[in-house]
């Protein structure tokens, strides 16, 4: 199964008008990306692996943010939900409560992710839900549950995440190039 290419270069009709006009307008929708923060993620959308694994946000701040993901499509061999994919989740959870923490400007890389694996999943969706521990001036740490519909927990999952400011165009490059 291949995932929909939603990065056109023009808005897609059906599309709500936002006066991004970007090629991840589109993205961004169909993501569930809140209204209020399309146009700080216009420049980059959510990421290919997002939409690879059709995970759909719910709510977006730096408190809490909420997304589901299908089982369907990101299982393994034995049938059940990958253990990337829940980790995959929880880190795009917290990777974007971060973000949106460390406001325009700015970005979040996370360096650490761990995670627990209590029960498996075989169908229907899960839901994470991402959970504020530390939200500081240069790292943010957040705690991730994943539960199936039945809210039973499949994953329980800690990330910590660096805030940087975005290189401007008079900024060194890497290894003190520029």
């Amino acid at each position: 199964m291949h995932a929909k290419d939603t990065r056109a270069g023009t808005p897609l009709a059906g599309a709500p008008d936002l006066g991004l006009h970007g090629r991840y307008e589109q993205e961004l929708v169909d993501a569930g990306v809140p209204e209020h923060l399309r146009r700080q993620l216009a420049g980059s959308g959510v990421g290919a692996l997002v939409v690879k694994l059709g995970i759909v946000f719910e709510e977006i701040g730096p408190e809490r943010a909420v997304a589901t993901m299908p089982v369907e499509g990101n299982t393994q061999v034995a049938g059940i939900l990958h253990g990337g994919a829940s980790a995959a989740l929880a880190e795009t959870l917290g990777s974007f409560a971060a973000t949106v923490h460390a406001g325009p400007g700015r970005i979040a890389m996370g360096v650490d992710l761990n995670a627990t694996h209590h029960r498996p999943a075989s169908s229907g969706i899960v839901r994470g839900v991402c959970t504020a521990i530390h939200l500081g001036r240069t790292m943010t740490s957040h705690e991730i549950v994943v539960e199936d519909e039945s809210g039973r927990r499949v994953c329980t999952a800690r990330i910590t995440n660096l805030l940087r400011d975005l290189p401007g165009k008079d900024a060194p490059g890497p290894a003190g190039q520029g």
